[in-house]
């Protein structure tokens, strides 16, 4: 019994361990993660907001093949976060069991994840920490899961992908046009081409092709340090964080493009094309041109904005 009393109020991560069995797993956790919220059923947490702190350990498939040290293959930390963000800002709730719930479903949507322990304490309630602890596996809320997948699908963010011609980059207006962009109240992302330089030339596909990403990822850090506001990503659990939190993005091209299952058909020179290529798939509200000529057939909504033409 004190051993069961002691993991009763041990980190969820020893609890982790206790009940692994005899095929323990992987896991990820977050400690000790603090926010002020209003929450609570009692008229005195009404109108006020008060510490919560989050626990969250989750048990993950190990990753069997080449990991590369790239975070596109894991389970990242920040989807945990972001569940938190998200469920504390999608309602006032009255119940931290409610929102343990809640926080679980929504990081076992995650392929790698397999069970999740959520801990949620309020700290200024009392003299000491009072809470819920909860822990839920895949398969049990197997059935569940698929309503909380569709909506999940539903709330995706739909940026405006905006390709920039180098004149563009170039232009004095470069900054009054991101001002305006960021108010137009979706994720924003700038794609651009090659620079005006030569660029090495193989004659050969594959080595041409690397080549050419890598001439477009010069040149993305070139406008890159034309705004602060602007930053360089190269994957797409870096792309998602973004979008999910208002940062301009400068698509560095070379990672999504060479990973992905169905490519663009077209070689990377012709970079407006692959804009819209990423347009597509990132399913945007639209893609924006900017000094040059759309590409045939864009897969979403799309514009060209010839020079010296307002934006909107």
């Amino acid at each position: 019994m004190p051993s069961d009393i002691r993991l009763a109020f041990a980190h969820p991560s020893e609890r982790s361990i206790a009940t692994a069995g005899d095929t323990p797993h992987d896991r990820i956790s977050v400690r000790d993660h603090i926010v002020e919220v209003e929450i609570g059923a009692f008229q005195a947490e009404r109108g006020t907001t008060q510490r919560v702190q989050f626990n969250v350990v989750v048990e993950v498939i190990p990753f069997t093949g080449p990991l590369d040290d790239d975070v596109d293959r894991i389970l990242s930390y920040d989807r945990v976060t972001e569940a938190i963000e998200y469920e504390l800002a999608e309602e006032r709730l009255n119940l931290l069991e409610t929102l343990a719930e809640r926080i679980a479903e929504r990081i076992l949507l995650e392929p790698q994840a397999l069970r999740a322990f959520v801990r949620i304490e309020k700290l200024d309630r009392g003299p000491g920490a009072l809470g819920v602890e909860i822990v839920r596996a895949r398969r049990d809320v197997a059935d569940h899961l698929n309503a909380v997948a569709e909506a999940v699908a539903q709330e995706r963010p739909h940026p405006r992908v905006v390709y920039l011609s180098n004149a563009a980059i170039a232009d004095p207006r470069l900054t009054d046009w991101l001002d305006e962009l960021e108010t137009r109240r979706a994720p924003l992302i700038l794609c651009v081409g090659r620079p005006d330089l030569p660029v090495p030339q193989t004659c050969h596909k594959m080595t041409q092709r690397r080549i050419d990403l890598l001439a477009i990822e010069q040149n993305g850090w070139c406008l890159a340090a034309r705004d602060p506001r602007a930053k360089v990503v190269a994957t797409r659990t870096e792309l998602d964080w973004a979008m999910r939190h208002g940062q301009i993005c400068v698509w560095a091209p070379s990672k999504i493009v060479l990973d992905a299952t169905e490519g663009p058909r077209f070689q990377p020179r012709d970079s407006v094309a692959l804009a819209g290529w990423l347009a597509g798939e990132l399913e945007a509200c639209e893609l924006l041109v900017i000094g040059e000529e759309l590409p045939e057939s864009p897969p979403v909504a799309a514009r060209a904005v010839p020079e010296g033409a307002a934006l909107f």
